[in-house]
């Protein structure tokens, strides 16, 4: 059984951290962070707002992200193999060698329709907005963030994919991204036990 989990959601809001903690624990698991697809600088566009426009899918090769997906598909013990991933050549659990996982990291995973009809479950980070503007202003970023991008155009670029993913149906867990990082770790263990483990 292959089975496709989104870890998506706002900026800041714990994504990567889950998903460091849940690959770890899941059966022949390997992952693929959406940040490893951005384009190079020189072809970020300087949108309407004054800024380099980062967070809109035209700054991501997401042909390519599909191609890595779609590439697990295929194989997932090659790709598990190529990416440094050790896949369980048999254990005492009936089914466990059969069970590959691919955990998806990003936050604009559910907006691009080749990618969002992959995953078997969804989840979506959420946190208020002074709290995402606190946790950005403590990170440090290869590209600095220029004064008022948050404000001027992470912020409003995610309200507006929020909205689109929202307006088009796509079907997800949300998940309290104030949460302490072991009741999100657990929650979502728990939930990926209960909906694909246990009935494979």
């Amino acid at each position: 059984m292959k089975y496709i989990i989104g870890i998506g959601g706002v900026t800041n809001g714990g994504k990567t951290t889950l998903t460091n903690r849940i690959v770890k624990v899941l059966p022949n698991c390997c992952v693929v962070h959406q940040d490893d697809f951005f384009k190079p600088q020189d072809q970020i566009e300087v949108g309407e707002d004054g800024f380099k426009q980062w967070d809109v899918l035209d700054s991501l090769d997401m042909e390519a992200m599909v191609s890595t997906v779609r590439a697990w598909i295929e194989n997932p013990v090659k790709f598990a193999r190529s990416h440094g991933v050790n896949v369980t050549p048999g254990s005492r659990e009936p089914t466990s060698q059969d069970i590959h996982i691919l955990v998806i990291e990003g936050f604009l995973l559910y907006n691009y329709k080749p990618l969002v009809e992959l995953f078997d479950l969804r989840y979506y980070l959420a946190v208020p907005y002074d709290e995402c503007k606190r946790r950005r202003s403590t990170r440090s970023y290869t590209v600095p963030d220029p004064p008022g991008l948050f404000d001027g155009h992470v912020w409003p670029m995610y309200l507006k994919h929020r909205k689109e993913m929202e307006d088009s149906g796509v079907d997800v867990v949300y998940l309290d991204g104030l949460k302490t990082r072991d009741e999100l770790y657990n929650q979502v263990l728990e939930d990926i036990h209960n909906k694909l483990l246990n009935c494979s």
